[in-house]
């Protein structure tokens, strides 16, 4: 779960001014490119999940060419809740059908889909399988 953001130099308080042109909204900054990009982790955390939390649909990333743009990815936890939510809006199932499902308390079904919230993998896992998906991990060498 990767979107493009634009670094662009602050020429007048130095550093990096970040933001998504996918979203159309949200701006954060950093005094360096490593601290730039730990706060667009967190821009992009939180506008994701702003849409999530409205039940709104989710932007499809773009791809955006130039040295001013990098891929910023979420979290791996992250990553699997938003693609249990796209999957989820797919099904067209209500939360209460996904928690009788999965044997979770109804109430806890919101918690999958928080970003903020530290959900217990099999617990994705079993609602990924109630929807008729599977998550699949897989490790990369480090770039």
């Amino acid at each position: 779960m990767e979107y493009y953001a634009l670094f662009e130099p602050d020429h007048d308080a130095g550093g990096f001014v970040v933001t998504f042109p996918d979203f159309g909204y949200g701006v954060t900054q950093g005094d360096s490119k490593d601290e730039a990009y730990e706060m667009a982790q967190d821009l992009l955390a939180a506008m994701i999940g702003d849409l999530m939390a409205r039940e709104k649909e989710l932007p499809a990333p773009s791809r955006h060419r130039g040295r001013k743009y990098r891929l910023v990815a979420l979290p791996a936890l992250q990553a699997a809740k938003v693609e249990l939510y796209r999957a989820f809006r797919d099904s067209g199932i209500r939360k209460a059908e996904l928690a009788k499902r999965t044997g979770i308390a109804e109430p806890n079904i919101g918690r999958l889909f928080d970003l903020r919230h530290s959900s217990r993998l099999h617990q994705l896992e079993s609602a990924f399988d109630a929807l008729g998906k599977k998550l699949v991990l897989s490790v990369q060498d480090a770039a």
